[in-house]
Formats: C-alpha cells, sequence, structure tokens
C-alpha cells in the first residue's frame, strides 16, 4: 500500500511553521508527524502540501493509496485500522476525516459514498501552534515507548546523579558528565551521539534528538524537546526546539516552539505569563487577528531561519515569522512579520539576497547545502507576507 499524508484544513493555523514544511514535518515528542507514521507502518511516506512545496516534498501516487491527515499523530489501534482500509472506506473522528482509501483512476472524492468508520479513542491532533507545546509531554511519552519497545539503554555513565531509571533511555554514542536525570515526572530520551555537560540538571519528560548538546548547568524543566542538532543552555522549560536551532548561553524559554535554523543570542528571555495572569491571545494567520489560546502559560513561537541579538526580551505571545532579525533594546510588537529586520525601534524588511547568504552559511556549518529548493521556498514565503510588512 501507498500511504501520502496531507495537510489538512489545519495547515494555515500551524503557519509559520507550515510556511516552509509541510504538517507532517512538524516536530513534537521526540519524531516528526511524518516519522511516527513511517515508524507505525514500516513504509516511507510523501505527501500532499502546498504547491510551491511540492519540489522539496513531492507525492508519489499508485495504483492504490491510503491518505492521511497529518495534524493526527498514529497509535497503535488507529494505525491497525488504516492499514486495513479497503475500497471506498475512510475513517472519521467526529468532522475530521484522519484517513482514506483512493485509486489513481478515482477523479474524485466524495465521503458521502464511503463507508464511514468512526474511530472513538483518544488521538493527538495539532491543530494550533501551541498545541505543539502544551500536547508534548503526552507526544514524548507516546514517542518514548515507540522508541524503546523491546531495546536496552546504554548505561547511565559513572558520577550522573539519577531519579527512575526505567525512564531513562540513552542511545549509543551520547555522552552526560557529572549530570542530573530526574525522570519521576516523565522519561528522558538522550539521542545518539547527544552530549549533556557538567552540571546540567534534567527534569522529565525530556528528549535529545541526534548529536543535540545541553552545556555546562544548563536547566531543563518538562515537557521539552530538543530535534537534531540543536545546542541550548540557561533555562528552559515546556518547549520544543524543531531542529539544527540554538539558545547556546544564558537566559529563560518557556511554553515556546522554535522553528528550524533559528538562533537566540545570549541572555533572551521570553515571558509565559502575563502580569495579571489573564490567559494569552496569539496571532493566528488564518484569522488575521489575535486569537485567546486558553492558555495562562504561553510565551515565543518562532518560524525557520529568525534570529534574534544579545539581550532580547520576547512579550508573553509573541510571533514570529520566517526570516525575521531581531535586535535591540525593549520588547518588540508581539507579531513580528517574516522577513523582517529591527526591533522595538522599528522594523525594515529584511531582503531575501542577505536571507540567503545568512541560511548558506548556516547550511554549510552542518555540512548541509542551502539549494535552489530552499530559495524558491523563501522566495515564495517572502512575496506571501508582504501583506503583513506594513511598518
Amino acid at each position: 500500500m501507498n500511504y501520502i499524508l496531507f495537510d489538512g484544513d489545519v495547515r494555515n493555523a500551524l503557519l509559520p511553521f507550515t510556511y516552509t514544511k509541510p504538517v507532517a514535518d512538524i516536530r513534537i515528542g521526540i519524531l516528526t508527524i511524518r516519522e511516527k507514521w513511517e515508524k507505525f507502518l514500516g513504509l516511507t511516506t510523501t505527501t500532499v502540501t502546498e504547491e510551491y512545496l511540492e519540489e522539496k516534498y513531492p507525492m508519489v501516487e499508485m495504483e492504490a493509496n491510503v491518505l492521511i491527515n497529518a495534524s493526527f499523530c498514529p497509535t497503535p489501534s488507529l494505525v491497525e485500522k488504516v492499514k486495513n482500509l479497503s475500497k471506498n472506506e475512510a475513517i472519521f473522528k467526529g468532522e475530521d476525516v484522519l484517513a482514506f482509501f483512493t485509486s489513481d483512476s478515482q477523479e474524485e472524492v466524495n465521503f458521502d459514498d464511503y463507508t464511514q468508520i468512526e474511530f472513538d479513542e483518544e488521538v493527538l491532533q495539532i491543530k494550533n501552534t501551541w498545541d505543539i507545546f502544551s500536547l508534548n509531554d503526552k507526544a514524548i511519552q507516546e514517542d518514548f515507548d515507540l522508541i524503546t519497545e523491546g531495546r536496552t539503554s546504554q548505561p547511565i555513565p559513572e558520577g550522573t546523579r539519577y531519579l527512575c531509571k526505567e525512564n531513562i533511555f540513552i542511545e549509543e554514542g551520547a555522552k552526560i558528565t557529572f549530570a542530573i536525570l530526574n525522570a519521576l515526572s516523565g522519561p528522558i530520551y538522550i539521542g545518539k551521539d547527544a552530549e549533556i555537560m557538567e552540571g546540567s540538571a534534567v527534569r522529565g519528560p525530556f528528549a535529545m534528538g541526534e548529536s543535540s548538546v545541553l552545556k555546562l548547568n544548563t536547566k531543563i524543566y518538562g515537557a521539552t524537546t530538543l530535534g537534531p542538532y540543536c545546542k541550548v543552555g540557561g533555562e528552559i522549560n515546556n518547549s520544543v526546539l524543531m531542529a539544527y536551532s540554538n539558545k547556546g548561553h544564558d537566559g529563560f524559554l518557556g511554553n515556546s516552539v522554535i522553528g528550524e535554523w533559528c538562533n537566540l543570542g545570549a541572555d533572551t528571555n521570553n515571558s509565559n505569563l502575563k502580569n495579571n495572569y489573564a490567559t494569552v491571545k496569539l496571532w493566528h494567520y488564518e484569522t488575521g487577528r489575535f486569537a485567546n489560546t486558553g492558555l495562562q502559560f504561553c510565551g515565543l513561537i518562532m518560524g525557520d531561519h529568525s534570529k534574534c541579538g544579545i539581550n532580547t526580551m520576547f512579550n508573553t505571545g509573541t510571533v514570529i515569522g520566517v526570516s525575521a532579525n531581531i535586535f535591540g533594546s525593549g520588547f518588540p510588537r508581539n507579531f513580528v512579520p517574516s522577513f523582517s529586520w529591527g526591533g522595538a525601534s522599528g522594523f525594515t524588511e529584511y531582503k531575501t539576497n542577505k536571507v540567503f547568504e545568512v541560511a548558506e552559511v548556516v547550511l554549510k556549518r552542518r555540512n548541509l547545502v542551502f539549494d535552489e529548493k530552499d530559495q524558491k521556498i523563501l522566495t515564495h514565503i517572502f512575496e506571501e507576507t508582504k501583506k503583513y510588512r506594513n511598518y
């Protein structure tokens, strides 16, 4: 069977992250949503996404296909139902379609003609950007169970203080030096070749991707995820850094989601609680206004390739677009459009030629190439987001 993950109607609610990637490639827990499905299915998947992303994320259609709503994370029982789908069958949860069968000869899909199978069990669905950190504790536990089942952890190094050893899993090549690991409140997963430096204190649930680093005396509160190749220091609480992003120095990051290829300057801090303890509103691209999250704790949402200078301060519920560069004293506005350059004193447009120069250097440091596909994607986003840059 050929499995295809589609963005669904949540795509706009998950901007700015879905400007640069399909919904399937959002990371929550230890793995991306695509990686979760592929691990369960035992097969690779392709994607139905926005046209400008198709060159980098192509769809492969075969004679028989099952399309899966990428906003839903897999569970064993859901996967079993997906695998058993046949012609003219679809799985629903309430009004939402989870998956459906289609063939390459099928001109259109009309669910009135389908046998609709109701899935009434609990399943994680990522509907909004703030779900990524607020549901991260459940996602880490599910991924931890999936990844570690039937496997044996590397031994905990001598000199490491730990609680609840059975909730700690260390992959091959990981280094831990004189750290504290407390897995009583949730699992701790340390990926291949990751490193935890001296004096770091970690409280689960926590996940580190391959080759990620906790620098000296880092303080981690769950539920926090570092994707592959992230370097962090200071204090982090209930946050997700998707991949290749750095917060290398002191400063606080809480109840936040940081995309890929981001960098937070030394002593960057974000507020995650309003002084009046009111629920937090976040900029919502779909509605073009600030939406009430219903959360009392909500910090920073930062899209791919964005960066900030030293001593940057972010107010509660700040949304930063793609390829923004923020610096200077004071609090920048709560919504900073993509390709913005500046801070509290004002912004100008961050031109794509300068963006490309930085991206090329940053990716090269990881032995990766910023290629023409990436340039085309960022160019499209630059044009699409011009309407927000009314400085």
